[in-house]
């Protein structure tokens, strides 16, 4: 931090790589932050020499060059950096050595692509990407996928007070289809299909952004160079856009 800046808590927290603002937001919620010894309200800044710890221990931005990993998750994994609340947790199931956390989420009964990363700056700009976001997924369904299904689900359907945004669907065989989003509704896809009376019987990401899935189930690698050179092109113009994870 440069001398005589300030800058709030929770993106302090995100830019030394520690979490996302989302969860730094829940940790200052839960009184588990300190500056200085004294718990912050929500949207406290902090200046150089201030001392921030969580859960009592000192946090500081590390000296290493930030990691970028891609994980193919299998189902029953939760996409949480909480180790405390579930045990099937993404952070004990991949053990990295240094603290890393997911950007964006998968939910348990779903498998396939998700990122992780050291680097919180770069998990508010890819979500922030709007549609330089992409996420691709192949689902399948308990019947047949109709034309009339493919329409409704490309012009969006309501879900959680919203219409969900228009997207590419495209059918792949008698109850398979592929689908491309730019939104990350919770369960989007799943309540997506509730609505028009289908229920997802498995759903699979198989590529963000530029990345696409090409690790068995378990597996994960690190992002090449290449890669992240696309990354940062497709996210050039994300802080000027409305967020939305």
């Amino acid at each position: 931090m440069d001398e005589g800046k300030s800058t709030r808590i929770n993106k302090y927290l995100s830019e030394i790589g520690y979490c996302s603002r989302r969860a730094a937001d829940n940790l200052i919620l839960q009184n588990r932050v300190t500056i200085n010894g004294v718990v912050p309200e929500m949207g406290t800044k902090i200046v150089e020499g201030d001392v921030v710890k969580v859960d009592g221990k000192l946090v500081s931005k590390p000296d290493e060059k930030p990691v970028y990993i891609a994980f193919n998750k299998p189902i029953g994994i939760v996409c949480t950096t909480d180790t405390k609340v579930e045990k099937d947790n993404i952070i004990d199931y991949i053990k990295y050595p240094k603290r890393i956390f997911p950007i964006g989420r998968l939910d348990k009964p779903s498998e396939g692509l998700i990122l992780l990363t050291s680097d919180g700056d770069i998990v508010n700009k890819i979500l922030r990407a709007r549609n330089n976001h992409e996420k691709e997924y192949i689902v399948t369904v308990n019947k047949l996928v109709t034309a009339d299904f493919i329409a409704k689900m490309q012009n969006g359907v309501p879900v959680l007070d919203t219409i969900t945004r228009k997207c590419k669907v495209e059918k792949l065989s008698g109850n398979r289809f592929k689908i491309v989003l730019t939104q990350g509704l919770n369960r989007q896809i799943r309540r997506m299909c509730e609505y028009l009376d289908y229920k997802v019987t498995k759903l699979k990401r198989v590529r963000i952004m530029n990345i696409k899935l090409d690790l068995p189930v378990g597996k994960w690698r690190y992002l090449t160079d290449t890669e992240m050179t696309e990354i940062e092109k497709l996210i050039s113009s994300s802080s000027k856009t409305h967020f939305e994870a």
